[in-house]
């Protein structure tokens, strides 16, 4: 096995891992006790959940982080500290090499500031349903690999919110694609990605601010005896 098949390898068992480690987490930790109400194991309710909703779409709620939005209901949902990742799935039924397509949204304090990057294929400020963002895309191919990401950003106050799309098509070697093949699949490559994207650009539109928990009075807390 040459060097390029042993990392395209490597990126595929990674990929296969995440994908396990994302299954095992939503089957397990949290059970139903309504539609619209999500427990711990103990009993304690979390300040992320998630409720379905007509049309395929789910709704994301996080009082904790201070935003909800809706998703299409068959992106795989993963929480994390800071946001939420959705793993979007790929079409196998098509001929293409698309590997990755995931979205993800971070809640990051203070000032919005895009990754240093050396190339950018398109920057603007773009308002989407009740908000403006900046918007920048970056596209790039190393050893026949191609990646995309699309980001958002959105100030609010002293809080920043980092939307991100990030997609990734394997080179065509490594599925021994040639001739009208090849073609299809790179034809098949951008219809997946795009209509990732814009699914994506939907979500966003979707996204709105909700008021986190509120503390207790220190006036009316009594003192400790």
């Amino acid at each position: 096995m040459n060097k390029k098949s042993k990392i395209i390898a490597a990126i595929l068992i990674i990929i296969a891992i995440i994908v396990i480690v994302i299954i095992a987490k939503t089957g397990s930790h949290s059970t139903k006790v309504a539609d619209d109400a999500t427990v711990t194991d103990n009993n304690t309710p979390i300040l992320s959940e998630t409720t379905k909703l007509s049309g395929n779409l789910s709704e994301y709620h996080n009082a904790e982080l201070g935003f909800a939005l809706k998703y299409p209901s068959e992106w795989q949902k993963e929480d994390g500290n800071a946001g939420v990742t959705f793993i979007i799935p790929i079409d196998t039924t098509q001929v293409s090499t698309v590997a990755t397509l995931q979205a993800t949204i971070q809640v990051i304090s203070g000032t919005c500031a895009f990754p240093p990057v050396t190339s950018i294929k398109e920057r603007s400020t773009v308002t989407l349903g009740a908000n403006s963002y900046n918007m920048i895309s970056m596209s790039n191919t190393v050893q026949g690999r191609v990646y995309f990401n699309r980001m958002y950003s959105l100030q609010k106050d002293d809080v920043c919110y980092i939307f991100s799309f990030a997609s990734l098509n394997l080179s065509p070697d490594s599925k021994g694609l040639k001739g009208s093949d090849l073609t299809q699949a790179q034809n098949n490559n951008k219809a997946i990605v795009n209509t990732a994207d814009s699914a994506f650009t939907e979500v966003i539109k979707t996204f709105n601010f909700v008021s986190g928990p509120q503390g207790q009075d220190e006036s009316t807390v009594p003192a400790a005896k």
